[in-house]
């Protein structure tokens, strides 16, 4: 292959490197100032003087959180969230998008189920009928309440559906052959070869049920059973200065909400950031697939 070396070509790809590192840098701009707010002394930052490096370097706000335990109670509801959800939410599309992959001729039903998805990706209930189904089934202030509250994304079943249609049919002809039946097909031949949008529908399931909040705030009766973005949502720093110390005294005049947020939020942030890495290799191939049509 022969590369053009001219002066307009370099010049588009410096232009092209230099936008790309100055939208890198935005991205991760929020994150390194969060960081440099937890790091800094009370005062530096309630007078706005923290930017990009902490101001009176000091680890305070990080030792507080290792003394709170609801704080690492709501991190542990989060964790279970994630992973039964997680589970739930790929084993249930998975199921749904096989048969409504099929044509009108396997399953004829199939226009019909795609239609009422395609409704509810639309339209909904409400708050309150959804609010009141839960509680109804006895979900109100459990961890399933969490989980199957937003359990079957619309979005991602027509993703996963997309994407078993675009794989070759002569797949399906081979396994027919070979005496294969409709589950055989689905977890020995489908499920392997949809290794990147299954993937991606992980990477969007984690991502939601971690970052939601608003559920944990109606689907529980209090911050004993928040997950933790509703915990930190709701952050309020509660002192009991009956029982305190001389030395929980002079390390509670050392931070202020804003440096113990910045900290709660930054440790927050740390799952989901290192399971990303993990799962994007496979995101841009599962989006483009998943999202072709016939």
């Amino acid at each position: 292959m022969i590369r053009d070396a001219s002066l307009r070509t370099r010049l588009f790809d410096w232009t092209l490197v230099i936008v790309l590192l100055l939208i890198a840098f935005l991205c991760l701009l929020p994150i390194w100032y969060t960081l440099a707010v937890s790091l800094s002394e009370k005062s530096a930052a309630s007078a706005g003087q923290v930017w990009l490096w902490p101001v009176g370097f000091n680890f305070n706000s990080y030792e507080q959180i290792m003394n709170d335990g609801r704080f690492f109670h709501s991190f542990w509801i989060s964790i279970q969230r994630v992973a039964i959800g997680a589970a739930i939410t790929i084993l249930v599309t998975t199921l749904m998008a096989y048969p409504l992959s099929r044509n009108a001729r396997d399953f004829r039903l199939r226009n019909v189920f795609m239609w009422i998805l395609v409704f509810t990706l639309l339209f909904n209930g409400g708050l309150i009928p959804w609010y009141m189904t839960v509680k109804a089934l006895g979900l109100y202030n459990t961890i399933w309440g969490l989980v199957l509250g937003g359990g079957v994304p619309v979005f991602n079943v027509i993703l996963i559906v997309n994407y078993f249609r675009n794989l070759p049919k002569e797949l399906d002809e081979a396994a027919l052959v070979d005496g294969a039946g409709p589950w055989k097909m689905l977890f020995s031949i489908y499920v392997p070869l949809a290794v990147p949008v299954l993937a991606t529908v992980t990477l969007f399931t984690i991502v939601y049920h971690w970052n939601e909040f608003f559920h944990g705030l109606v689907l529980t009766s209090g911050q004993d059973n928040y997950p933790l973005q509703t915990f930190i949502q709701q952050l309020v720093v509660v002192v009991d200065a009956s029982n305190m110390t001389e030395d929980q005294y002079k390390r509670l005049n050392e931070l202020s909400n804003q440096t113990l947020n910045a900290a709660k939020i930054f440790i927050a942030m740390i799952p989901v950031l290192l399971v990303y890495p993990f799962l994007q290799r496979f995101f841009i191939h599962g989006i483009t697939l998943g999202s072709v049509k016939e």
